[in-house]
């Protein structure tokens, strides 16, 4: 992993500008042009495509550089799937917490089927490193057929227990909204893989939100949102 000073040479603007403009991006409900009109008032003049390149560029350095400290989510595992505007149409994506409400994970796929709820499991295996000890999911088939196939495939998914309710399911739909306001002002996306990389962004924001990081070891208790990203960013 590069250098925190490697990670932004060449830049033609200090590096607490370039997280600043990012990380409020990912947070607020703001267009492109708003964040290029609020860092006017300040005095930093900033093309709104520049923003865009920074976003497509850091954020996922950004949440590889967050992960480090990331804690597991727990083994109760809601999932569901709801929709992105790409290019006009909708795209699915499927997401989890766990039932404490914690992320466990996303994956955005321009189909909805057995396939891809597979790939998303898989995906959120790979990311907690462990299989749930059970997954709740609504009533909609090709994700009931995909968890009953993995064990097949993976014998870490043997012990996960599938169940249905809405009910339960609640959960996940609330916390589909936090990320779907954010989503509402971007206005769609034109590629799969720029609205992916937002996406992961935004889910970033979502967990630190949520406390899922552990960061105790970098002694920032107590210090505002830019101290934690320079020392998150910089361990």
């Amino acid at each position: 992993m590069k250098a925190t000073t490697d990670l932004f040479k060449g830049r033609h603007y200090e590096r607490e500008i370039i997280i600043l403009c990012v990380r409020w991006y990912l947070r607020f409900k703001l267009s492109l042009r708003d964040l290029v009109e609020m860092m006017a008032e300040r005095g930093v003049h900033i093309a709104h495509t520049t923003i865009l390149r920074w976003v497509q560029r850091f954020a996922p350095e950004f949440v590889k550089r967050w992960n480090r400290f990331a804690r597991p989510a727990g083994r109760s595992w809601r999932a569901d799937e709801t929709y992105v505007k790409l290019r006009g149409r909708w795209v699915y994506l499927y997401r989890a917490v766990d039932r404490d409400g914690h992320t466990v994970d996303f994956r955005l796929s321009e189909h909805r089927d057995v396939r891809a709820a597979k790939a998303f499991f898989r995906k959120a295996l790979r990311t907690q490193g462990r299989a749930p000890e059970s997954i709740t999911l609504d009533g909609y088939a090709a994700s009931h057929r995909a968890v009953r196939e993995l064990p097949g495939e993976d014998q870490r998914w043997k012990r996960t227990r599938l169940r249905s309710s809405k009910y339960l399911n609640n959960r996940i739909e609330a916390d589909h909204r936090n990320v779907k306001a954010r989503l509402g002002p971007m206005l769609g996306f034109k590629s799969l893989a720029n609205a992916a990389t937002t996406i992961a962004g935004i889910e970033l924001i979502h967990r630190i939100r949520k406390g899922q990081f552990a960061l105790g070891g970098l002694r920032v208790h107590g210090q505002s949102a830019p101290g934690i990203w320079n020392a998150v960013l910089s361990a």
